[in-house]
């Protein structure tokens, strides 16, 4: 009874390669719409990806820089310390003195000599300041209006800085990445639409075309699914085999990216980092697009076999 089903199984699978084989021009336009999909889907992740990775990165680099008077004592500057770690949006608070801030001010011009001229000329003029990193930069506002207070204002040498342009490019590529989403899911439904309606149609050209033998198989015997089966395996090959052509393109594309364009970053993308996320999870996306292929090209042999497949009798 086993080898009977391995047998059929085979047979079902044999003629599934065989129909691919033999409609190959009409597949030719089911394959390249689902690649189309699966290429859609495959860059909508990988640039989601990318815009987080940017918008982590970037985050990262935000704080509120609080200049203290030179005359503060220890001990008021640490019950500073203190009172903005308590704050429930402060995430880290460092100490940076006047030394430090002049070590960084000579590496950050050290390409500059005439401002290096200009700072070794008088005694150091950089006051020490309070390194303040929020926990959630839509949050600052609540830092400021501490630091805003009169008492704490008595302590500080000039106005805070709250980093603000990296606060503004932050909401630029969230907009930018909600709307890039929103693009690829409406692009993926409208190709995946697309997809399934030509094999649909393709299936339906394909069975109108073997009809009688077709038939002549079910008055020999021949069940449903057997007659079924073969359909199915052929539009699973359209996935298996749309997949991996979006894979190579899309591997191809990234390879040329990172290779043409010497910066890292290419607008709001930065293809450094796609590249890399897509090089060190192509096991996995190829998985992920075989998956999603299979699962779009059998849904739509299904609905095209058992709308076009009816016969008088069941088995």
């Amino acid at each position: 009874m086993n080898n009977r089903k391995l047998v059929t199984f085979w047979r079902i699978i044999k003629g599934g390669l065989q129909g691919f084989a033999r409609n190959a021009s009409l597949s030719i336009a089911a394959i390249a719409v689902m690649t189309i999909t699966l290429t859609t889907v495959l860059f909508s992740l990988v640039a989601n990806a990318t815009f987080t990775d940017t918008i982590q990165r970037i985050t990262d680099r935000i704080d509120v820089s609080v200049f203290l008077t030179d005359d503060i004592s220890e001990q008021a500057r640490n019950d500073l310390i203190r009172q903005l770690e308590g704050i429930e949006v402060v995430q880290e608070v460092t100490f940076v003195s006047k030394e430090d801030a002049l070590e960084r001010y000579r590496q950050d011009n050290q390409d500059n000599p005439d401002l290096l001229a200009a700072i070794s000329e008088t005694d150091n003029p950089l006051p020490a300041s309070l390194q303040v990193k929020p926990r959630d930069p839509n949050r600052i506002q609540e830092i400021q209006q501490f630091l805003e207070r009169p008492e704490i204002r008595e302590l500080q040498s000039e106005d805070p800085s709250y980093s603000g342009d990296r606060k503004e490019a932050i909401d630029n590529i969230t907009g930018a990445t909600r709307f890039l989403q929103s693009a690829g899911i409406v692009g993926i439904i409208i190709f995946a639409l697309i997809s399934m309606l030509i094999i649909f149609n393709t299936i339906r050209m394909t069975i109108f075309n073997r009809r009688d033998e077709l038939q002549i198989m079910r008055l020999l015997g021949a069940s449903t699914a057997y007659i079924r089966g073969p359909f199915i395996v052929e539009t699973i090959l359209y996935g298996i085999v749309s997949a991996i052509i979006s894979v190579l393109v899309c591997n191809l594309l990234f390879r040329i990216s990172a290779n043409a364009f010497q910066a890292n970053s290419f607008g709001l993308l930065d293809i450094g980092f796609a590249s890399s996320y897509f090089a060190d999870r192509l096991p996995l996306i190829l998985t992920v697009q075989i998956l999603i292929g299979i699962l779009i090209g059998a849904v739509s042999s299904l609905i095209a076999t058992r709308r076009y497949l009816k016969f008088k009798t069941s088995k």
